[in-house]
């Protein structure tokens, strides 16, 4: 019985309801301002809405993440600078790039889909957290063998996928976001801080 609610413990501490429950707590005692910037759940309409719009369906992962907090201000949360985007901005994100980059993807090469390097933008990807500058991180929903790792869509050089554990999925960096706060250790290079007791910061 004990060995059974362990395992449940670590199933769930290890889902994206659970990273959130882990993020939620450290950001509420140590940075009260990033925790005031989480939004609350999207609607599952606004949801249908958006895969409406881009002709495909969320990843599970993210849907599980919205359903928790439909994205938040223009405060860092995922290392090293990235906040989430709300529903509404996703579709927005996703066809801008599709208005800039469509044309050119049009009968190109993509590229090797398990590369480090990928194209300028792919219509497969969905974007789900942004720096302010024009960068967005993103789902690799293509159909390879490493679907669902997260990349690093830059508008000047293209999109990039790290080799980092905490890349290869949404959960698996939300988890490893946690352990990092929890932990104040590095992960991939950053640091967590406290800015002013108030917001969430990470250092190289």
């Amino acid at each position: 019985m004990v060995a059974a609610l362990n395992w449940h413990h670590r199933r769930m501490t290890s889902s994206i309801f659970g990273s959130w429950i882990r993020i939620e707590a450290w950001l509420a005692q140590r940075a009260p301002g990033t925790f005031a910037a989480l939004a609350p759940p999207a609607e599952r309409s606004a949801i249908a809405q958006a895969e409406q719009s881009i002709g495909q369906a969320f990843p599970e992962p993210l849907v599980e993440s919205l359903l928790r907090h439909n994205g938040m201000g223009h405060c860092d949360l995922l290392p090293p600078f990235w906040s989430l985007l709300e529903v509404e901005n996703i579709t927005s994100a996703w066809q801008t790039r599709m208005r800039i980059y469509g044309d050119q993807l049009a009968g190109a090469e993509e590229g090797d889909p398990e590369g480090e390097y990928g194209p300028w933008w792919h219509s497969r990807w969905i974007p789900f957290a942004f720096d302010g500058a024009g960068d967005y991180l993103v789902i690799d929903q293509r159909p390879h063998r490493r679907r669902g790792r997260i990349g690093d869509a830059d508008h000047e050089t293209g999109c990039t996928f790290s080799s980092h554990p905490m890349w290869a999925s949404l959960a698996a960096l939300l988890d490893a976001t946690a352990t990092a706060l929890e932990t104040g250790e590095a992960v991939d290079g950053y640091v967590p801080v406290a800015v002013d007791e108030y917001e969430l910061d990470w250092d190289f």
